[in-house]
């Protein structure tokens, strides 16, 4: 996951949020050399805006290890077109390189 540069800490807000100590100890594992307030930061951001429809993948098709056929059970966008998936359309799950399963519309790996 790529931090995303928004703002620089001194114009950041201070807010306090308890965590359980395991789940604090496993986001300082994951989150390697970024610190896990900067990973914490960037799950929010992605929170945030995956709900709003702001989002915009960073997949591409190198990304994608395998995919298999589905139906959309909600409304999604494919994560390399953005198109509109609509519930109950065929659609493709895609396996990412980094374990991720990713919505994919049929033409996507075209080609």
């Amino acid at each position: 996951m790529q931090t995303l540069t928004r703002t620089s800490t001194t114009e950041m807000e201070v807010t306090s949020i308890r965590l359980e100590r395991d789940l604090k100890e496993k986001l300082k594992e994951l989150s390697g050399n970024q610190g896990y307030q900067a990973l914490i930061r960037d799950i929010l951001w992605n929170y945030v805006q995956q709900k709003s429809g702001d989002y915009r993948s960073n997949f591409s098709r190198n990304d994608i290890r395998a995919s298999f056929s589905a139906t959309a059970e909600k409304e999604e966008h494919c994560v390399l077109t953005g198109k509109l998936i609509r519930p109950q359309e065929p659609m493709l799950l895609g396996f990412t390189t980094t374990g991720d399963m990713v919505p994919l519309s049929l033409e996507s790996l075209a080609g």
